[in-house]
């Protein structure tokens, strides 16, 4: 089986303002940051929860969040940190979260798997393999239902598109036109198996098509492209014609799980990293906003904001307090006496 990353649909060429992508660049290397500081973290066994590293695929959590408001809904898994700082989640709480402190978006209840921030659309992630897949359809039948003109987006790895829940849901949503955004973040891997060692055919993007689900294979390393083709697809769901299922083309740079860089798993991971990391979605942020006449000076300056940044989430971390031992048993039992 073939499997070529620069195999993609066309979308609508639409012109993106230098200072969009000047805000979608920053939000890309604030997540890459975040993540090789908290790859450090785990290292030095500071941070405990296991972390899967969104490092590589910064693009797509940003490009399509940059394609919906605040008020819509987004749906990760267990690689979600950059689902969660894409949408606009506090750099401070996540990493909180990570040291597993009560400042953290779950109180630090939930680890790196588990965040929460409704106030933004993120109503939790779960690690559970196209386990938020569904949730994001009730979502958007709840929308649908409230006629808010909400759309839910759906994250998840080309692993989840062999799970039932994927297809039950695609299906759901098509029969009843509702406005959800499936986004398949394809790196290529599920676990340690790569795709061509799982599937005949390279061809998620089609596996829509009995279900009357519109898909479209995009570049997932151009934050450019994904905001286009996302862009295309929200309009779609608001307009009430319905979900479309985006398959973009990605790579992680490091292991399934943890910092290491598991250069010895799969048919040949190790010059696989090297093509993808030549790629690097944030370099080619970079390159594009150099091409519309954002001075290297400004582009170095929004790196030390960033880093300055990410350097204050750690120290809040650890000046934070752990949860009360006491509070153990809260949001486990139902504490309400009155209704037997």
């Amino acid at each position: 089986m073939s499997v070529d990353s620069r195999d993609v649909n066309p979308v609508v060429t639409l012109e993106i303002a230098a200072s969009l992508l000047r805000q979608m660049y920053m939000t890309m290397l604030r997540i890459r940051i975040f993540e090789e500081r908290a790859a450090d973290l785990v290292e030095a066994e500071e941070v405990k929860t296991p972390c899967h590293l969104y490092i590589g695929q910064e693009a797509i959590a940003v490009g399509v969040c940059a394609a919906l408001e605040p008020t819509d809904y987004v749906w990760g898994g267990h690689r979600s940190h950059g689902h969660y700082l894409a949408k606009g989640g506090d750099l401070r709480a996540m990493m909180a979260e990570l040291c597993g402190k009560a400042a953290g978006c779950s109180r630090g209840r939930g680890g790196s798997m588990h965040l929460v921030a409704p106030e933004i659309g993120i109503l939790g992630t779960v690690p559970l393999v196209a386990g938020t897949i569904p949730l994001a359809v009730g979502a958007g039948l709840a929308a649908r239902l409230r006629r808010d003109r909400r759309v839910s987006v759906s994250f998840f790895g080309d692993g989840a598109t062999d799970e039932g829940h994927f297809h039950e849901s695609m299906n759901l949503a098509a029969l009843y036109r509702l406005p959800v955004v499936f986004v398949c973040e394809n790196n290529l891997y599920s676990t340690h198996m790569h795709l061509c060692q799982r599937r005949v055919r390279d061809n998620i993007y089609k596996a829509g098509e009995l279900h009357g689900v519109p898909g479209l294979r995009v570049d997932g390393n151009d934050v450019v492209a994904v905001y286009r083709a996302t862009l295309q697809a929200v309009t779609r769901a608001r307009n009430g014609d319905g979900p479309t299922l985006l398959e973009c083309r990605t790579y992680r740079w490091r292991g399934h799980v943890g910092p290491a860089w598991d250069l010895d798993v799969g048919l040949n991971r190790r010059e696989e990293l090297k093509e993808w990391m030549g790629r690097d979605p944030v370099v080619r942020a970079r390159t594009h906003l150099m091409r519309l006449g954002v001075h290297q000076v400004d582009l170095d300056r929004i790196e030390e904001e960033v880093r300055a940044e990410v350097d204050g989430a750690v120290a809040f971390a650890r000046r934070s307090s752990y949860p009360n031992p006491d509070t153990l048993l809260d949001h486990v039992f139902s504490s309400d006496q009155g209704n037997g």
